[in-house]
């Protein structure tokens, strides 16, 4: 029988979040990081989720061949990184028949054989410019099922760039101990972003085959002999990541690396081609059109269209009849 879930945790210090798990203190009261590659840890996972208050990000020596993408297996063996932000949820209850498993994020305690994880405050940024920086990596919305996979090369990298953090942190703090650590956070995160670009690349036939399935999405959404009577306004890149069982910041970069367009403008590319099909090929009137494309108003249909063709929807038919 199903147990009722439990509240999730919600720690305000990193020292709370590590006591919970049964670890050290942590070496600066912003900042730690766990390195159970190189060491042991007599650890416990917390039994339920936690609401994070800092920046997280682990790291895996074993994930290839266990973490699933759709019906594809990870193809990278040498080690993963995944990413989560503050208010953001991790974890499951672990007395449920949802039981934590390699899909859930990694936990705090738990099997951490093989594991690093950094645990940043919000506050040991402040007055830097990575503060606003960090807000900008799409990766740190990225579900566990996005992480990104490593090659051999990229794991060593990664391993250097968290052992250089753990030395730094290990050493007596002094007035420049923090400048050196957000250095070496900023190039950690640059090189995130490179080998999320790789992975892109790499997986062209699983970015293609998710462009795909999107166009089937919107091709179903704008179909007009199954539109239904109530107007179910213009799709947004949220609706298709929901459709596609992806986070919105995941899709909206895989299409941006794959197409060079937005998410957004891909969508607005979609939606400008179907107006052009109904202009041409029915008699519906512009309100219809406007309506059925999920538009408002006709006069917001006619300045869309417009600012794409510098015409107006009917001057665009006209030419053409």
């Amino acid at each position: 029988m199903q147990k009722s879930k439990q509240q999730p945790a919600s720690y305000g210090t990193l020292s709370e979040a590590l006591a919970s798990s049964g670890f050290p203190a942590p070496q600066h009261p912003l900042i730690t990081l766990i390195n159970a590659v190189d060491n042991h840890y007599d650890a416990v996972p917390p039994p339920h989720r936690q609401m994070l208050s800092f920046y997280k990000i682990s790291y895996r020596i074993n994930v290839g061949g266990t973490l699933a993408y759709g019906r594809t297996r990870f193809d990278y063996l040498e080690g993963g990184l995944f990413f989560a932000s503050p208010r953001q949820m991790i974890g499951s209850d672990l007395h449920t028949e949802e039981n934590t498993d390699l899909r859930q994020a990694p936990e705090m305690g738990g099997c951490l054989t093989g594991q690093i994880t950094l645990l940043i405050h919000p506050d040991f940024l402040i007055g830097y410019p990575l503060a606003q920086k960090i807000k900008q990596f799409n990766f740190f919305s990225y579900t566990v099922n996005e992480a990104l996979l490593l090659s051999e090369k990229e794991k060593g990298i990664i391993l250097t760039l968290l052992r250089n953090i753990e030395e730094e942190l290990n050493r007596p703090l002094d007035e420049i101990s923090q400048d050196i650590i957000i250095s070496q956070l900023e190039l950690f995160f640059s090189y995130a972003q490179r080998f999320y670009k790789r992975q892109f690349i790499t997986r062209k036939t699983l970015s293609k085959s998710i462009i795909e399935k999107m166009d089937q999405v919107l091709s179903q959404y704008f179909d007009f002999d199954k539109a239904n009577s109530l107007n179910k306004g213009l799709p947004s890149v949220q609706y298709l990541a929901s459709e596609l069982n992806l986070s919105s910041g995941y899709l909206s970069d895989l299409v941006k690396n794959t197409t060079g367009l937005s998410a957004q403008g891909y969508i607005h590319e979609v939606l400008l081609e179907k107006a052009k099909e109904q202009l041409l090929a029915t008699e519906h009137t512009i309100s219809e059109i406007a309506y059925y494309l999920g538009f408002e108003h006709p006069q917001s249909f006619s300045k869309f269209f417009k600012s794409k063709t510098r015409q107006s929807p009917m001057a665009f038919r006209n030419t053409y009849h």
